[in-house]
Parts: C-alpha cells; structure tokens; sequence
C-alpha cells in the first residue's frame, strides 16, 4: 500500500431514501494509482456509494474529500469536481445524433471552452487510447456494445480525471464484448490512474485489483488484496457470497 495520502477519502458516509438507509457510515480512502474493487450482493449500496463519491447522489451525512477537498462544502464547485471525476457507467448514455469524437469532445467543448481544434485533438488522443481513433466519424448506432462503453470510457479519459469510477461497465455487453472493455481497463491502471470499480467481473478483480472490499446491506464488512479475500476470507458473509458466485 503506498502511503501518499488518498485521493478519494470517504468517512462515516450515510444515505438514506426515505426509511431506507442504503448506506450506514462507509469509510473509505482510496490512493493514488490504486485500483479498489467493490463487490457484493445487489443491493448492498455499492453503486449508491460511487453516485455519491461525485455526488449524483447527494449523501445524508458524512464526508467525501477528493484530492483533499471537501466536496459536501457549501459553495463547492460540483461541476469543477466532476471534471476531477470521471464516471463510466453501466449505459453507456451516448448521443445518438453525434459521431464518435462528437461524444468525446461535447464536455470539453461546452464545460471547458476549449476551442474545437484543441478539443478534437484531445478527444482523438482519448480514443487512441481506448483503440478506437479508426471510428471517430462513426456514430454510435454503427458500434458493438463493447465499442460504445470504450467511446464511453474516452469521453470521460478526455476530461484528464485523477480518479475514474465505473459502475458495472461490463454488465450491458455480450460476454464476447467484455474483454475490450477490460482489457482497457487494464491498461488504464498500467499507466497508472487511480480507479473503483464495482462489477461482478471476478476473473478481473482477481487479477488486476490492488484491493477488493466486500458490501453488504450498506456497510464494508471486509477489504484487503484480492488472494486474501477471494481464497481465505474471514467474514462468514463474504464466505457465503463467494462460494455462491463460483457455484454460477
């Protein structure tokens, strides 16, 4: 564990719907170049705590700092932290009337004025990257699955975010598209950004995580390195979860 402070720190984070508390008092930090996978059960608030990490959710109580600013402050400039903040998410919620580097330039465009030449320059660097510059004229109905969540990954990669957060990335695509999409992924954490990702990809969090934390019915129950958790891990409920993963 490197011991730079964290770019994401999230401590005693609550979020209630209504009578229903989704999460009971998180606390997580996540450091630089770290790649955290968020595993549990449906429903066990992961996705709730990544919607408030950027604060598409807006947390009850509790506090989330990314690169030491508080972000529940008043007055704090959300659109300034989302920048900071990229996030793919299951959809891939593109623009159907836009080409491929439509999609990837319209934030950099529109949220950070670049004039259309810096901002297409950019945005081709983007796709280069996720291996889909040959398609930047295209529109996203002419893509696979699997293409459109890479476009997806490059819009916010355009946006040069210290930290990315996926929700679920792969669970819209055909098994044969999943692999694109992670082998991106991984050379994203190979250049060395900083990424939570929650997603049923065990093979993946296996492999590629620094650290895997186990959610269930809104609290953390268990973190540590992929081998400890996945082939020895002390929480009966985390047992219980594995063991019914592997059996599917």
């Amino acid at each position: 564990m490197n011991d730079r402070p964290p770019i994401l720190d999230v401590a005693e984070l609550r979020k209630s719907f209504g009578h229903l508390e989704v999460l009971k008092g998180v606390d997580l930090q996540v450091r630089p170049r770290e790649l955290v996978f968020i595993i549990g059960p449906s429903g066990s608030g992961k996705s709730t705590l990544l919607r408030c990490c950027n604060r598409l959710e807006e947390p009850t109580s509790g506090s989330i700092r990314v690169e030491g600013m508080d972000i529940m402050a008043p007055g704090v400039d959300i659109n300034l932290v989302r920048r900071r903040i990229g996030m793919v998410f299951q959809s891939f919620n593109l623009y159907p009337h836009l080409n491929v580097l439509g999609n990837v330039t319209l934030a950099l465009r529109k949220a950070l004025n670049k004039p259309r030449a810096e901002a297409e320059e950019a945005g081709m660097q983007a796709l280069a990257r996720v291996g889909l510059a040959n398609k930047a004229k295209a529109y996203p109905n002419e893509l696979s699955g699997g293409q459109q969540q890479r476009v997806a990954i490059a819009r916010a990669l355009a946006l040069e975010p210290t930290i990315m957060l996926f929700d679920e990335p792969t669970s819209a695509l055909d098994p044969e598209l999943v692999g694109s999409v992670l082998a991106v992924m991984r050379e994203m954490r190979e250049s060395g950004m900083t990424m939570v990702v929650v997603s049923h990809e065990m093979r993946f969090a296996r492999s590629a995580a620094d650290r895997v934390v186990f959610m269930d019915q809104g609290m953390i129950l268990e973190q540590g390195q992929p081998e400890k958790l996945f082939n020895a891990p002390d929480h009966a409920r985390l047992k219980q979860f594995i063991s019914s993963i592997e059996r599917h």
